[in-house]
């Protein structure tokens, strides 16, 4: 279980309370062994394995799921553990009581058992009443998108804003379903007409949560005038925002293009924490950030509780929409962007499209998936190939009637041509904000 320490507190990352008795590993895998010669303990970390279940509906096609459960794996190896195991199945919707079905839930249980491992991860939310039957049923933890998204937030989140906004999406996801989580007072009850130990327990503990949850809002409150000052303070530059999915390269582009030093990784949300920096082009200087990715599905309280991160897209002049063009759903992950922007109230802001990573395209339909295995699709039609890059950038240019730019950030491809094209909007976009700064400015 990951702990960090915040204001001299000590916060745990996991669903379960800290006073509870966890018969689990945590997610981190730190044990305690005590050496037979001195008498001290020494800690030493476990890799987990996880289980991950999908309900897709009957409508989705099996290379849909396939690349869902890629993704599902994907965050999983992000958190520290290792999927070991896939179980996929069809409804017309989730049983309303455990997920997925009887027999479906024993052959689950049965391989959990056998294999020893130390998780279950389901690719949707789970309602609390889920979440307790499943405890109950499979004995091992479970875990579902939420949570696990929230996990990695709380590895990534290094400021004081952004350690906030995840307690605060912690502590609201936690406060529904404190009831199935004091398992060591499930023996203890109360008599007749009489409130039992363990709910006063959870009601204590409910009123704690709360007022954590408002003393964070609070804290938040003073963070995002903070935030607004300095934003504020920024006034005279047009102001550009990198958006996409987790995972596309904006942070590499971020180094590249502002010489910054954000750390980037093959891994998802490897940038919580918005950046940002002055850059300059072709003498237009202006401000550049970089932003935390988009996903499928992000949790809701985690949109809300990032509203000052976010408020750097919403005041941005130009976004620029970086696109891993290299993934086989990278236009659904387009159309994710799309949305979550729309959602945050983005929407109608200048953007410019962004093709990155061209070097690890394959224009054909051997696409492969991230963990070696080659993707194919049972008892369906073959998917059609992929058109040359080439193709590529006539079809999007015709379809936005705008400028594409195809690239590699980490190659260092093409670079130029995204760097005339940004200055230039950036120059367009100054005369029409700034009109009466200073004469020259943007001229060509």
């Amino acid at each position: 279980m990951a702990t960090s320490q915040s204001g001299g507190r000590k916060h745990t990352n996991s669903t379960r309370h800290p006073g509870a008795t966890d018969n689990v590993k945590g997610r981190a895998g730190r044990i305690l062994a005590k050496s037979a010669d001195n008498g001290t303990y020494e800690t030493a970390k476990e890799q987990e394995t996880a289980v991950l279940v999908s309900v897709p509906p009957r409508r989705q096609s099996e290379a849909q799921t396939t690349e869902y459960l890629d993704e599902l794996a994907f965050l999983i190896e992000t958190a520290g553990a290792t999927a070991t195991k896939r179980f996929v199945q069809r409804l017309e919707k989730p049983d309303i009581r455990t997920y997925v079905g009887e027999g479906k839930l024993a052959e689950i249980k049965a391989y959990v058992q056998h294999e020893g491992t130390s998780m279950v991860v389901f690719d949707d939310d789970l309602s609390p009443s889920q979440l307790r039957n499943l405890e109950a049923e499979l004995l091992v933890k479970i875990v579902d998108r939420s949570l696990l998204i929230l996990d990695i937030f709380a590895l990534r989140a290094k400021s004081a804003t952004s350690r906030t906004q995840v307690e605060l999406a912690q502590y609201q996801y936690l406060l529904p379903r404190l009831t199935g989580l004091w398992t060591h007072l499930d023996k203890q009850r109360g008599g007749v007409g009489m409130k039992g130990p363990g709910e006063t327990e959870i009601e204590t503990d409910r009123r704690i949560v709360r007022d954590r949850i408002a003393f964070l809002k609070e804290k938040l409150e003073e963070l995002d005038k903070q935030s607004h000052t300095q934003r504020k303070s920024r006034g005279g530059l047009v102001r550009v925002a990198l958006v996409g999915y987790t995972n596309v390269g904006k942070s590499t582009l971020m180094n590249v293009l502002g010489k910054a030093e954000v750390f980037a990784e093959n891994k998802l949300f490897a940038t919580v924490d918005a950046t940002t920096r002055k850059v300059v082009l072709d003498n237009q200087p202006f401000l550049l950030s970089d932003t935390v990715g988009f996903i499928r599905k992000l949790p809701t309280k985690l949109i809300e509780s990032f509203k000052s991160t976010l408020d750097e897209i919403r005041e941005a002049d130009l976004l620029l929409h970086v696109v891993d063009i290299s993934h086989p759903g990278f236009e659904e992950q387009i159309q994710v962007v799309n949305d979550t922007l729309a959602d945050i109230g983005a929407a109608d802001k200048p953007m410019l499209l962004v093709f990155n990573k061209i070097d690890q395209y394959k224009p054909d339909d051997a696409q492969h998936d991230p963990f070696g295995e080659v993707q194919e699709d049972e008892g369906e039609e073959a998917a059609a190939p992929r058109p040359p890059l080439q193709q590529l950038q006539a079809t999007y240019m015709a379809k936005l009637h705008d400028p594409v730019v195809f690239i590699s950030a980490q190659e260092r491809t093409n670079l130029e041509e995204l760097r005339e094209l940004v200055a230039k909007r950036v120059a367009a976009l100054h005369q029409q904000r700034y009109p009466y700064q200073s004469a020259g400015y943007g001229q060509e």
